[in-house]
């Protein structure tokens, strides 16, 4: 079991750097998607994403409980991607429940380390630019930085991704997969 994690900005190429990386492997792949269709923008986003992968990818969406759908389909011959935290944050601090995001959180980072299969989480990096003004993109960028910190330390890898070229900044290349 290897857990990957990749991030990237918008559009860096973080998404279709962890399928490749999923790909090379003989696993049984799970592409486990956090995004919801709110609008007909997003719709088409989450449409062409589907097309460009491949048959060998099952499915399974799931935008609020990210550890009981890992713990589900758990299996050791398995590679599950999960595309992507920060949408999956952003669900969580958006729902009216205001401790769902530090429930999901905590069970998540809880059965990282007890999984069989490979796991590949695909994120925003968020924090590059300037603070935000706003309470709530204040709040979400914070949380974003910490997911990452403590997704990062019980990682694998950990490739940043810039302009379709990926930055390994822990692991290599050949430990992935």
């Amino acid at each position: 079991m290897t857990i990957t994690l990749v991030l990237g900005g918008a559009r860096s190429g973080k998404s279709a750097l962890a399928e490749s990386l999923a790909e090379k492997t003989d696993k049984n792949l799970l592409y486990i998607a956090t995004a919801t269709a709110d609008d007909e923008a997003m719709g088409k986003r989450i449409q062409t994403h589907q097309a460009q992968r491949s048959d060998r990818w099952q499915l399974q969406e799931e935008p609020l409980y990210l550890a009981n759908i890992l713990q589900q389909y758990d299996q050791p011959n398995s590679c599950l991607l999960i595309d992507c935290l920060t949408l999956w944050l952003t669900n969580l601090l958006m729902h009216a429940d205001k401790d769902l995001p530090d429930v999901e959180l905590n069970k998540l980072k809880a059965i990282l380390p007890t999984l069989e299969a490979d796991i590949i989480m695909v994120s925003n990096e968020v924090g590059l630019g300037i603070i935000p003004m706003g309470d709530l993109t204040r709040q979400f960028c914070d949380e974003a930085g910490r997911l990452h910190q403590a997704i990062a330390k019980l990682s694998d890898n950990v490739v940043f991704t810039i302009a379709g070229l990926p930055q390994y900044l822990k692991g290599s290349p050949a430990k992935l997969g």
